[in-house]
C-alpha cells in the first residue's frame, strides 16, 4: 500500500536531486536548503542529526545514506515504522539505479533523476486516487 505523500532526495550540499510532492507549497530547492540547514543544526545538538519531525497534518522522516539525505512525508495516521520502511525501500531503489559509478559522468543536471518516479510509484500515494476514494 502506498504510504509516502512527498519525497525529496538531497545531495550533501542541500541540492534537491529528486522530488515528488503531493501538494507543493514550497519551492524544491528552498526546501532542500532548509532541510540541509536543519539537519546540520541538529547534528551540532545531537549525534546523528534530525531523524523525524511533525508539522500540522504530516509526519516527516529523514535518512542519511552516504552523500545523500532522503526525506519523506506521510499522513500523521501512518505509523513511523511503516514510514521508515517505505523510505528504506525508496533508498534501496535509488542506490541501485544511481550507484556511485553513475555519478562519475553526471553533468549536474537534476533532470536526469525525473524518471525515478516510475521506479518508486508503488511507494507513493496517488492524489487523484485519494480524491476518488474520498467519495
Amino acid at each position: 500500500m502506498p504510504l509516502l505523500q512527498d519525497i525529496w532526495i538531497l545531495s550533501n550540499t542541500g541540492t534537491v536531486l529528486f522530488s515528488r510532492v503531493f501538494d507543493p507549497q514550497m519551492e524544491n530547492q528552498l526546501f532542500g536548503a532548509l532541510m540541509s540547514a536543519l539537519n546540520t543544526f541538529a547534528e551540532q545538538l545531537a549525534d546523528g542529526g534530525l531523524s523525524n519531525f511533525e508539522l500540522s497534518d504530516k509526519k516527516f522522516v529523514l535518512k542519511k545514506r552516504g552523500s545523500y539525505t532522503f526525506v519523506a512525508s506521510a499522513s500523521k495516521k501512518v505509523k513511523e515504522k511503516k514510514l521508515v520502511e517505505s523510505l528504506e525501500h525508496v533508498i534501496e531503489k535509488f542506490i541501485k539505479k544511481f550507484p556511485d559509478d553513475w555519478f562519475k559522468n553526471w553533468d549536474c543536471d537534476v533532470s536526469a533523476f525525473e524518471c525515478f518516479e516510475e521506479d518508486i510509484g508503488d511507494s507513493l500515494e496517488n492524489p487523484i486516487k485519494q480524491f476518488w476514494n474520498g467519495f
